[in-house]
């Protein structure tokens, strides 16, 4: 049975989900971040060493990294829908936004973060540079970057539904850390109605729903 070492307000609930969808018996372990660092704590690292989430243990191997585990788990319970064949018509598609997710859009979204928080964090008169020179980073790089990924979503999900095409896909479950946390500090908006209708369309899937309570939290926090 595959373990999942969930550590809360992370980017594991999107294997909660998945194995939610796929109706899979799995284990959890819930793990609290530490109230000082906000880190995860000591014995999570036992089995993520790097201390990143999510993670998972199945027959002896620990396996840590979204996408990795989200293909581990899909070689064990194969899915023709969260996974298209490869002689699916939109298998292209969810190639691009199952690594696009983790490859372009949540690097770019944390590098947008960290120029946020770190002039917060110096001496103070360090900050008006730091805050000067990070905003000058930040509005000429990433937030083009974010603008494209989020038009080329806005304009994919005009034409489907979901992220892999006409059905849910583990495109859509990669996807929806980084949406979430867009919508919730209003990087995704009115301005984007397809946008905001997948991420209704999510909310409203029973697995989704049975992975939030799964998750132990009254809501998902996204942070980004």
């Amino acid at each position: 049975m595959i373990t999942v070492h969930h550590l809360e307000y992370s980017q594991s609930f999107r294997i909660l989900w998945l194995l939610e969808e796929l109706n899979v018996d799995y284990e959890l372990k819930l793990y609290e971040r530490d109230k000082k660092t906000n880190l995860a704590p000591a014995e999570y690292k036992a089995v993520s060493p790097l201390g990143t989430a999510p993670a998972i243990s199945h027959e002896g191997v620990n396996l840590s990294e979204s996408n990795a585990i989200i293909d581990y788990i899909l070689d064990l319970h194969p899915s023709d829908t969260l996974r298209p064949s490869i002689e699916s018509g939109d298998r292209a598609r969810y190639l691009f936004w199952m690594h696009a997710s983790q490859g372009s859009l949540m690097p770019v979204l944390l590098i947008s973060m960290m120029f946020r928080i770190i002039p917060e964090r110096v001496p103070f008169f360090l900050k008006p540079i730091l805050k000067s020179v990070l905003g000058v980073a930040n509005k000429g790089f990433s937030q083009p970057r974010i603008k494209a990924l989020i038009d080329k979503a806005e304009a994919d999900l005009g034409e489907a539904n979901w992220f892999g095409g006409e059905n849910v896909t583990a495109a859509d479950i990669s996807m929806c850390y980084p949406m979430e946390s867009m919508r919730a500090n209003g990087t995704i908006n009115d301005s984007h109605p397809n946008c905001l209708a997948w991420l209704e369309r999510v909310n409203a899937l029973q697995s989704y729903q049975q992975a939030k309570e799964k998750d132990g939290k009254p809501s998902i926090v996204f942070s980004i």
